[in-house]
């Protein structure tokens, strides 16, 4: 979670939620950091599953172990000290950490402005007045940044790159029934590459003053 600069740069018209999908490897939260740290709107990334586990009683690890996945998890010595009992049966299906979770992302968003990294947070506050965005780069530029950032070859940084795609796009897809970077389902789609990340950021910017959430 990001903490909010003493004095934001842009004043809000209304509750500004912003939804930030991602491929892997683009910057899409350096991108949601930065319009945090600017905008003055705390940031939710892995703060969604310490928060979901404090709320179902569930261990953090099982949100962690999971996150952004569909199936059906094994619970044994995943349930927190505290937690109430779970009666025939030692497993949880990831419909239900996906309700636990969405309950989570819309108690934050109901209480005020708010920035999502991920979790399908776009579907989720379908229903709300948000701003969803997908940002993407090509294969060349994620593979050079997930090298860098990961300290491994360029080989092994492709192979993890279309990993983790494929379990992003298969979680949003299963759970949204959309198809998951697919510019009909967004608002705005921006290749990061093109303007940087934080060019990428004044675009956001630009576009919710436009919108009519920001003067």
């Amino acid at each position: 979670m990001t903490p909010p600069p003493s004095a934001a740069r842009h004043n809000m018209e209304k509750n500004l939620i912003i939804n930030i999908g991602r491929q892997f490897g683009c910057g899409g939260k350096a991108v949601a950091l930065s319009l945090g740290g600017r905008l003055g709107i705390e940031v939710y990334d892995n703060e969604i599953l310490s928060r979901a586990a404090s709320a179902s009683g569930f261990s953090q690890d099982l949100f962690a172990r999971n996150d952004e996945h569909k199936g059906i998890f094994g619970m044994s010595g995943l349930l927190n000290p505290a937690s109430f009992a779970i009666s025939g049966s030692n497993m949880i299906g990831g419909e239900e950490l996906f309700r636990i979770q969405s309950e989570v992302i819309r108690s934050i968003a109901s209480s005020g402005p708010a920035i999502f990294v991920g979790r399908a947070s776009d579907y989720v506050l379908r229903d709300m007045d948000c701003v969803d965005v997908f940002i993407c780069a090509p294969m060349e530029f994620r593979i050079a940044e997930v090298s860098r950032r990961e300290g491994i070859s360029a080989d092994a940084a492709e192979s993890l790159i279309r990993k983790k795609d494929k379990e992003r796009a298969s979680f949003y897809n299963f759970y949204s029934f959309g198809e998951w970077g697919v510019a009909s389902n967004y608002d705005l789609c921006l290749d990061s590459s093109v303007l940087g990340l934080e060019g990428t950021a004044d675009f956001i910017i630009d576009y919710c003053r436009k919108r009519g959430f920001l003067k």
